[in-house]
């Protein structure tokens, strides 16, 4: 193993699927919390971090944008992986057996029209892995989980249907973050640049601080507020752009953007994803 890649929750979650897929060198290291992961890392007991920042389904997964710039990490890479859900229950049991099913709230209206189809009742639970884990424990009759079907491998259930969602798009966008930021040109695709930055107080200076990459013909792909420290007058911007801060037109809108802000740090410089333009 090359060292250990940190996510939040149970193993078989699936940011652990997403451990498993871009960096299946690495030992995953399951932690409670988006803090945690993050401490982690900095503490040298994982040298990555796997966190979600966005679903094409949910948005943005809350608190991420405001961990990121005081994280001391950095962006190394990203992830695309879709979300597909499995029944699962314990060994010997048919679908028809199950009449209830475990899982976490956002997975339960993704497979709603599977379940209806089956008679079967949903019920939230704090975590899917960890309602596979319960249920391998406790092997409550009639019961099953919806989850990954990594999940059904670590916990020694069987999977009874395979890709349940009602619909095939839903897709998690993850971060891959570590302690030194890596500036270098990778891979044979477009590059990524995300950072952040406050605007001065100045009348037009979020429209001024945008005019910079329009004129220099660079695609902003991302563009979000959120405040500061709950304080309403103190607002922070994150973005991605598509390419490298050393390319003539990024390099001369990132200048521009320096006139218009009184913060502005380059949180990552990495290869899009090729499913990113899928």
């Amino acid at each position: 193993m090359a060292g250990k890649i940190a996510f939040q929750g149970d193993l078989g979650a699936y940011s652990h699927e997403a451990c498993v897929a871009a960096r299946p060198d690495h030992d995953p290291l399951p932690c409670a919390t988006f803090e945690d992961v993050i401490a982690a890392v900095k503490s040298g007991e994982a040298e990555l971090a796997m966190l979600p920042v966005e679903n094409s389904t949910y948005g943005r997964v809350a608190d991420i944008h405001r961990l990121l710039p005081e994280s001391g990490l950095h962006i190394l890479d990203e992830a695309f992986v879709r979300v597909r859900i499995a029944l699962m229950s314990v060994p010997g049991r048919k679908l028809e057996d199950i009449t209830d099913v475990r899982a976490h709230l956002v997975l339960l209206p993704q497979s709603a029209g599977f379940l209806r189809a089956h008679g079967i009742k949903a019920h939230a639970a704090a975590d899917s892995a960890g309602a596979a884990a319960d249920l391998a424990a406790h092997q409550a009759p009639g019961e099953g989980v919806l989850a990954s079907a990594l999940a059904a491998e670590i916990h020694g259930l069987e999977v009874l249907a395979q890709d349940i969602e009602d619909h095939g798009h839903n897709t998690t966008r993850f971060l891959i973050m570590g302690r030194d930021i890596d500036l270098s040109r990778r891979g044979e695709g477009k590059m990524m640049t995300t950072f952040v930055f406050e605007v001065r107080n100045i009348p037009a200076a979020l429209y001024k601080a945008m005019g910079g990459f329009a004129t220099n013909g660079v695609n902003m792909t991302k563009l979000e507020s959120y405040m500061i420290d709950g304080n309403f007058t103190a607002t922070r911007f994150y973005s991605d752009v598509e390419g490298h801060p050393e390319d003539p037109g990024l390099k001369l809108a990132l200048e521009e953007l320096g006139y218009f802000t009184t913060n502005l740090d380059i949180l990552g410089v990495y290869p899009a994803d090729p499913r990113r333009d899928g």
